[in-house]
């Protein structure tokens, strides 16, 4: 028999397919470390808080199980969420491929109008820009990919056409 799936679930999941998902191992854990604290310590505090306010009475003036419901089904959301995002995980390895080219997880370090810049290609679940981690979604990253050191790349962004040295790639 098939479980019935509110409709906010199956547009959780289409979000979560959408999103792309390759993962670091790293990434991998820290997820599973979340959903476990949201499992065994967050979600039974606010069963708790829920079974206490059902014990005030009339449900419909009671602020404080309106309160824990909502909080109860925020949880469940992310728990649901988090589930889906490991479910579908890709992990990722370091390095390159057999090739010595840029891949997915391959630090490649760049020159480019004579600054040397050095990013680590990932999923766009973990692209942070600020700490040197792009999405291979990205222009510089999907024009890195495949690329081996001594290769010259042209990447045009909103800021305009950028020509990239590749300096080395691990």
């Amino acid at each position: 028999m098939r479980i019935p799936q509110r409709r906010s679930q199956i547009n959780r999941i289409r979000d979560v397919e959408s999103l792309s998902r390759e993962l670091t191992p790293e990434s991998l854990e820290r997820l599973k470390r979340t959903l476990m604290t949201l499992e065994k310590v967050e979600r039974p505090k606010i069963v708790t808080d829920l079974s206490h306010a059902l014990t005030l009475g009339d449900f419909s003036e009671n602020a404080e199980y309106q309160d824990a419901k909502h909080r109860l089904s925020r949880i469940d959301g992310r728990i649901f969420g988090l589930k889906e995002r490991i479910r579908l995980a890709i992990v990722i390895d370091r390095g390159t491929n057999e090739s010595g080219s840029a891949a997915i997880g391959s630090t490649v370090c760049v020159r480019a109008n004579g600054k040397e810049s050095t990013w680590r290609i990932l999923g766009s679940q973990e692209s942070n820009p600020l700490r040197g981690q792009i999405s291979y979604l990205s222009p510089i990253g999907s024009a890195l990919l495949n690329r081996k050191p001594g290769d010259t790349v042209e990447v045009s962004t909103p800021k305009g056409t950028t020509l990239y040295e590749i300096l080395s790639v691990e």
